[in-house]
C-alpha cells in the first residue's frame, strides 16, 4: 500500500519506489544532504521518506538500496555487504601485525584483498591477500596462510542472507557535481537486481572478481579514544562484474 501524509512518504513495495523515483528523476541537480562519500545515499533516503539505520535488513519492503556514481568508471565496486572476521580479537591482531602509522589518524590497516593476486599495503612493508581453503576464506601474507584469521562459509551466507533477506536489492545510478563541501547530484537510471547464489559468489571470489576491503583504526576522540575500531569490512564487486553474480538485473527507470 502506497500512502502520503503531508510531504512524509511510505514506500513499501517496488512500484512504490518507481512512482517516487520518477519524480527525483526529473528534479534534476540536488543538494547533497550530507557531506562526504554516505551523502548520495543520505539525500536519496530522505528524498524517498526513508529513516537512515545503521543495521542490517532491507531500506524498505523487502528491498535494500543502493547508489552508484556514473562518473566512476565501470570498475568501482559495489558493497554487497560488510563481515568482520573471525574469531573475536581478529580485527586487533591485523592491526598489530600489519597496521602501519598515519600522521592524523594514528594506526591504521587499508588494504584491498584478493584470491587471485597478493598486493602490498600502500602505507606498510606487507603483502596481503585472501585464500579459500576447505569451508573459510583466510587472510594470507608474504609469510603464508594465517591460519587463526577467517571467514566462515556459513557466517558470510548469513551476513548476506540478513542484508538481503528477499535476496534483491534496487540499484540507482547518480551524476554528481561540485566540490565534497556542497556536492550535488542528478538520479538517473534506477536496476531491480535479484538471485544471489552462493556458489557464484565463492567462485567469483577466486577469480578476483569479488574482493574485501579491510578499513580498520582506532578511535581518536571520546571515550573509546584509542581503542581498535573495524571501519568496515566489506565485500566489494565492480559494477562490471554485478550481473555475474545475480541472474536477474532489470532496468526499471530509464
Amino acid at each position: 500500500m502506497y500512502e502520503k501524509m503531508g510531504e512524509e512518504i511510505m514506500i513499501n513495495t517496488l512500484e512504490d519506489f518507481t512512482k517516487e523515483y520518477k519524480k527525483i528523476v526529473k528534479m534534476g541537480w540536488i543538494p547533497s544532504h550530507r557531506e562526504g562519500p554516505t551523502g548520495v545515499g543520505k539525500t536519496l533516503e530522505d528524498l524517498l521518506g526513508i529513516k537512515e539505520n545503521n543495521i542490517d535488513g532491507p531500506d524498505f519492503g523487502d528491498w535494500e538500496l543502493k547508489t552508484h556514481r556514473i562518473e566512476n568508471s565501470t570498475s568501482s565496486p559495489l558493497t554487497m555487504f560488510t563481515c568482520s572476521p573471525e574469531p573475536k580479537g581478529a580485527i586487533s591482531y591485523l592491526l598489530s601485525k600489519f597496521g602501519y602509522q598515519d600522521p592524523q589518524s594514528g594506526s591504521m590497516l587499508h588494504a584491498s584483498l584478493y584470491a587471485n593476486k597478493i598486493t602490498p599495503i600502500e602505507e606498510g612493508e606487507h603483502k596481503l591477500g585472501i585464500a579459500v581453503i576447505n569451508e573459510a576464506i583466510y587472510i594470507k601474507s608474504e609469510d603464508g596462510i594465517e591460519k587463526n584469521i577467517y571467514w566462515p562459509f556459513g557466517t558470510l551466507k548469513s551476513h548476506f542472507e540478513k542484508k538481503y533477506p528477499k535476496n534483491k536489492f534496487i540499484y540507482v545510478q547518480v551524476e554528481s557535481r561540485g566540490p565534497k563541501e556542497a556536492e550535488e547530484f542528478c538520479f538517473k537510471s534506477a536496476y531491480a537486481v535479484e538471485g544471489f547464489d552462493f556458489r557464484k559468489f565463492l567462485e567469483l571470489l577466486k577469480e578476483g572478481k569479488i574482493f574485501i576491503d579491510l578499513r580498520i583504526g582506532r578511535y581518536t576522540k571520546g571515550k573509546n579514544a584509542g581503542r581498535v575500531h573495524d571501519h568496515g569490512t566489506d565485500f566489494r564487486i565492480s559494477k562490471s562484474n554485478q550481473p555475474l553474480l545475480f541472474s536477474i538485473n532489470r532496468c526499471i527507470v530509464y
